[in-house]
């Protein structure tokens, strides 16, 4: 049984926590916070053995073999470099960092501790993304794809009063492409790797950071174009267009329902069964990587050039 602890204590860890309970072989034994009592209410609420105030004497602890890290991104670099130094995998919550360069840096300590390093981003390990990749070959020679994630935050309001929100702050490394870009730059990645070059704008908000924004990827032969937005909401669904067909897909975040049009006026519709739990899949993967004791080359790879990407796209904005 991996026992786990977690640090962070907002609504990410609760639904991370659901995840947990559903797949075999690992379990929630710890939690941290620096608050000890929302430590301590919040073991309470998921059955955890213990809760802790002490970063350093949790991760110093025999009793806890993997951490998982959903804390306000701007402290997943420290945390989760002190807990792999500590011997213990983690699974870190996305983005996992803010740029590349610090996610080498984890990799490396990783492949030197000898613990397992994943990044929980949902969509990379969701089925959904592997039926798109299975359906490419179907569309022809690929010419544009759109992938969108856009929704008004219920937070939003408190940014507009004044108010500081952890994601709609700059010191918290917040903003709209950090929380629901990432998952477009994701699937972008995994299904057609690196674009030769980025250009991108963002519309800033009050607090600093990008409320919405956009990125246009050039690849040999076609276009992508990335939507994101925490300050207004669209319905709209994400698509790829070949020569010989359209796949629309409706969430790139956890795809569930295409339609795939052909050229001749036809249409097909392909539908996956909703998930026990969104977040199921990426903790699957976890303890199949601990317990095989499997190098997560190619999931480390994927989470590189995603953090490349959102640097470019940073970069260019």
């Amino acid at each position: 049984m991996i026992r786990l602890a977690t640090i962070g204590t907002s609504k990410i860890t609760n639904h991370f926590a659901g995840a947990v309970d559903l797949v075999d072989g690992i379990e929630i034994s710890c939690v941290y916070s620096r608050d000890s009592a929302r430590a301590a209410s919040l073991a309470r609420e998921l059955g955890a053995a213990s809760a802790v105030s002490d970063l350093r004497r949790m991760l110093s602890s025999a009793d806890i073999d993997a951490v998982y890290v959903g804390s306000p991104n701007s402290v997943h670099h420290e945390q989760a470099l002190a807990a792999i130094r500590a011997g213990k995998h983690v699974l870190v919550e996305k983005p996992a960092v803010p740029g590349a360069a610090a996610w080498a840096e984890l990799v490396a300590a990783a492949a030197e501790s000898g613990v397992v390093l994943l990044e929980g981003i949902r969509n990379e390990y969701d089925p959904g993304i592997g039926l798109i990749r299975d359906v490419l070959p179907r569309l022809g020679a690929i010419r544009r794809a759109s992938f969108r994630y856009q929704k008004r935050s219920s937070r939003y309001d408190q940014v507009l009063a004044g108010k500081r929100v952890n994601m709609f702050d700059p010191a918290m490394a917040g903003g709209a492409l950090m929380d629901l870009g990432v998952y477009c730059a994701h699937a972008l990645i995994s299904l057609f790797g690196p674009p030769e070059r980025v250009l991108a704008a963002a519309v800033p908000v009050l607090s600093g950071v990008d409320g919405a924004g956009a990125a246009l990827a050039v690849y040999p032969g076609f276009v992508a174009d990335l939507s994101y937005s925490k300050i207004t909401t669209s319905s709209l669904p994400s698509e790829i267009q070949g020569e010989e067909a359209t796949l629309l897909i409706d969430h790139i975040a956890s795809p569930r329902s295409m339609t795939l049009q052909h050229r001749d006026g036809t249409s097909e519709q392909l539908t996956l069964d909703d998930p026990q739990h969104t977040l199921i899949d990426e903790v699957r993967r976890f303890v199949q990587l601990i317990d095989s004791g499997d190098a997560p080359a190619q999931d480390h790879e994927r989470t590189y050039q995603t953090l490349l990407l959102l640097d470019a796209i940073r970069a260019n904005s």
